[in-house]
């Protein structure tokens, strides 16, 4: 997906008068990248249908990227770079920073969750000059304003700043107001960058916040941690944006745009009061009327929150069940709910005739492959359009991965990936080719009859006799299960 945050921080930085220009990284490979690709690792595994539209495909670029961003700088001449990465792409940040032959007078920012919750390791590294905490709309422009004009900027809020050796640390004091912020400034990407494909068909996609934070503490998500860090300053930072402005920006890009699909990028999209969200869905349903997707908790799916969904058109819906064992989800996930609450849940949306995804973990700090066989059996209990089981990554500015370094599991230094094969942790009661053993043979162990289960286990097995075996396995699968991910054309 484009990025929102991106879009954001360019419209405000035009709004004032500066000059952006977009390096969008993803059009290249870079070359030093041996991962897993994820995507297609999804339609192999049963996860996700395979696309059979080519409409506006990203087409890579097969020129070095290296080459590219140092002739990019050149002729640009930036005062400024400004790198928004998550964890899994800080590296590249550094690479195509380390790789600069002159950047000139450039100042470097990296801003981004890995920023935010490990800026004592970001600041470190010899190419980054700013580190931004939290949002970074206000100081960004605070700080092309000072450059701009030559002033000193080691007092703006929220930012690191190193300089002579000395490294400035200010206070996360700056919340954006965002019923105050521009339209997103979608001109700096490229036409192709907004398809994206959903149920097997390609959509012309626009993403759009209706509000930033969640009121849940998961212990896998960072989004607590911004609520924690911007709690010390005594401010919260989960707010809603108004109706009013959302349906301002739906219509433009419904009108101006051309958007086919919309996509709420919103934590928990249904962390919605009943009045909020009735008003909303009478707005969307009269006004916009576009397909959409958005992600929520089970638990949030009430016979009322339901219909509403079902009035402005939903399309699909991602679901957050995580684990399959209620007191493991409690005591380690923070997610304190029945199991009995979510299959209920689940089987509303089936009688609304709702297409929906869910999504679990495994790999989780002290999890067992016995415990992992909860979650397995929670997903028999209903009938899924996606079943997505992705391997646990400690990601910085967690609870559960301060978890994991106390247990042992993960030196305090690494810094983490989700685009490797195998689970970053190292514990002893669930090696890491257990982990993808079960993550590969999820599928099978939700769809065939238990009595498969044995020769599904041989399967598990990361040799060569397993991976036949899984190979048939899977086919035998897409055959009786997932007619609709069939790679061959339907007509």
């Amino acid at each position: 997906m484009v990025s929102p945050a991106v879009a954001i921080l360019s419209a405000l930085l035009k709004q004032n008068n500066h000059e952006v220009k977009l390096f969008d990284t993803s059009y290249w490979e870079f070359p030093e990248r041996q991962t897993v690709e994820r995507d297609k690792n999804r339609e192999k595994h049963l996860q996700v249908p395979a696309c059979k539209e080519a409409q506006k495909p990203v087409s890579l670029h097969t020129t070095n990227v290296y080459d590219d961003f140092n002739k990019e700088i050149n002729e640009f001449e930036p005062d400024l770079i400004a790198c928004s990465a998550t964890e899994d792409t800080f590296p590249y940040a550094i690479k195509l920073l380390e790789n600069l032959h002159n950047k000139g007078k450039a100042k470097t920012i990296l801003g981004g969750v890995f920023a935010t919750f490990a800026p004592h390791k970001a600041i470190q590294y010899p190419e980054i000059d700013i580190v931004c905490l939290g949002e970074g709309e206000y100081p960004l422009v605070q700080l092309c304003d000072r450059i701009e004009k030559q002033q000193t900027y080691t007092d703006i809020p929220n930012l690191w700043i190193k300089q002579d050796g000395v490294i400035f640390k200010n206070r996360m004091t700056s919340l954006t107001d965002i019923d105050s912020l521009p339209l997103m400034d979608l001109e700096i990407f490229e036409d192709s960058r907004f398809y994206r494909p959903f149920d097997g068909k390609m959509y012309r996609t626009i993403p759009v916040e209706t509000h930033r934070g969640c009121p849940y503490s998961c212990a896998y998500c960072n989004t607590p941690g911004r609520e924690r860090l911007y709690k010390d300053e005594n401010q919260r930072f989960s707010r809603l944006k108004s109706i009013e402005n959302v349906h301002r920006e739906l219509l433009f890009y419904k009108n101006h745009w051309q958007a086919e699909y919309l996509y709420f990028w919103a934590d928990t999209f249904l962390a919605l009061s009943n009045k909020y969200l009735e008003a909303f869905a009478e707005m969307y349903a009269s006004e916009i009327g576009l397909p959409f997707w958005c992600q929520t908790r089970p638990e949030t799916l009430t016979e009322k929150r339901v219909k509403l969904l079902k009035k402005m058109g939903v399309h699909r819906i991602n679901l957050g069940i995580e684990h399959g064992n209620a007191q493991f989800r409690e005591n380690y996930l923070s997610r304190k709910v029945a199991n009995k609450i979510i299959v209920e849940s689940i089987h509303r949306l089936s009688s609304y005739e709702i297409k929906f995804a869910v999504n679990n973990i495994v790999g989780l700090p002290a999890e067992t492959r016995e415990l992992a066989f909860d979650t397995i059996e929670l997903n028999r209990q209903f009938v899924a359009d996606g079943y997505n089981i992705n391997i646990y990554i400690p990601y910085h500015g967690t609870s559960m991965r301060d978890m994991a370094e106390k247990m042992g599991y993960i030196d305090p230094d690494t810094i983490v990936s989700s685009w490797v094969q195998f689970s970053p942790l190292n514990m002893p009661q669930f090696s890491k080719e257990a982990i993808e053993g079960i993550r590969r043979c999820f599928v099978p162990y939700v769809f065939l009859e238990k009595d498969r289960w044995p020769e599904i286990k041989l399967a598990e097995k990361l040799t060569s006799e397993g991976d036949q075996l899984w190979n048939n396995i899977i086919e035998e699968c897409r055959a009786r299960f997932f007619s609709q991910f069939s790679e061959e054309d339907d007509d």
